[in-house]
């Protein structure tokens, strides 16, 4: 594989990361901060399909085009934007995993609300408060990594 082909997939890979992550975030925020329990519960789904069809995609497709374009490159990896980019790329692997269960328990609960005729759950609204927190952290650390790949900068 060409060193170009494997940036090509390094980069879609990225971009897919963030273009996923920002908009599983907006979607699910603005459901539910606007929709009824009927549309929390359709976006919810469609979150958790899009988390397994194109994040789970790029999780794994990163470090291993990334290893290769390293070992094409001739970068060792213990260069140090490389260490702070696997370091952090591990710290959003520990965000997300929960956030995805989390995403399949609002999911349920609000199909359940929605079919019963009821509100959301007060487990729904603490485990949404967890769900956006995680986000953050998570999101910026995929922005930093973005910048450490691009840059490589030297310490």
């Amino acid at each position: 594989m060409s060193y170009e082909f494997l940036k090509f997939l390094h980069i879609i890979g990225a971009c897919v990361l963030l273009g996923t992550g920002a908009g599983i975030a907006f979607f699910m925020l603005m459901s539910n901060l606007r929709g009824t329990v009927a549309q929390i519960a359709h976006v919810a789904g469609i979150v958790v399909t899009a988390d397994f069809i194109f994040t789970a995609t790029a999780v794994l497709v990163q470090p291993v085009t990334g290893w290769l374009l390293a070992r094409a490159a001739g970068w060792p990896l213990t260069e140090p934007w490389i260490l702070i980019s696997l370091g952090l790329y591990i710290m959003v692997g520990l965000f997300w995993l929960p956030v995805v269960w989390i995403q399949m328990q609002l999911h349920q609960m609000a199909i359940g609300a929605d079919s019963g005729g009821t509100e959301l759950p007060t487990r729904y609204h603490r485990l949404y408060r967890i769900w956006l927190i995680c986000g953050f952290p998570a999101f910026a650390a995929v922005l930093v990594i973005v910048w450490l790949m691009i840059t490589r900068p030297v310490f």
